[in-house]
């Protein structure tokens, strides 16, 4: 189904409820998990895609890169970063090879401005499923249209930690990889000149209490 009545000059008053709860997580804290503002959404997320990132980086010969969803933007300010493979790094930004990253994110005033130029890649992790359904097809229209040569994102595919000021799970479109996978295969089909590669993780807890995750790749 196409949701493109809304779009990022009408977006869904859905959309506009969550920027807000999101703005007031930012400056307040997630109450839920009594954690202080400086710990909610300060791009942790971002490292453990850094390596596949790179790789996408290296073959396209990337330049710049837009983080769509950056949270507070400190993974890129931090130093001394050990990678999911156990590799020292001295930062990301050395590391990946590139001359400059854009952040954006609605939910944080700093970063709000929507950039007016183009990038080589957009990176968007941990980002999509805390959109509402309604909008997701807009936004994927619109990271696709910042990119020069690719995009790489993640989605997870269940039900977040971070609970909403409002009591809700964070993780607003929890859809299953079936969901996920014909939508960005039809967005992406509109730019064929971009390369792009999604994760799809779906996480749980089995019966007898151990953690299960299945990634699938959806790339082009």
């Amino acid at each position: 189904m196409s949701y493109l009545a809304y779009g990022r000059q009408n977006p869904s008053p859905r959309y506009q409820e969550l920027v807000g709860l999101y703005r007031q997580m930012h400056i307040e804290g997630e109450r839920a998990r009594n954690l202080p503002p400086e710990q909610v959404f300060p791009g942790r997320s971002l490292l453990a895609h850094a390596i596949a990132i790179k790789e996408l980086i290296d073959e396209t010969g990337a330049r710049s890169l837009l983080d769509y969803g950056a949270g507070k933007g400190l993974q890129y300010q931090w130093r001394d970063i050990v990678l999911s493979d156990g590799r020292r790094i001295s930062d990301l930004k050395s590391f990946w090879g590139i001359q400059s990253v854009t952040c954006y994110d609605a939910g944080w005033p700093p970063f709000t401005e929507l950039p007016c130029r183009r990038f080589d890649g957009v990176i968007c992790t941990d980002v999509l499923e805390h959109c509402p359904e309604p909008d997701i097809e807009w936004i994927l229209h619109e990271i696709f249209g910042f990119a020069d040569k690719f995009v790489y994102g993640n989605i997870a595919c269940h039900l977040a930690r971070a609970i909403l000021p409002n009591g809700e799970n964070a993780h607003c479109t929890a859809r299953p990889e079936s969901w996920w996978m014909p939508l960005l295969r039809r967005v992406a089909a509109q730019y064929p000149g971009i390369r792009y590669r999604f994760v799809l993780e779906h996480k749980m807890r089995t019966w007898y209490g151990l953690k299960w995750r299945r990634r699938t790749l959806v790339e082009g």
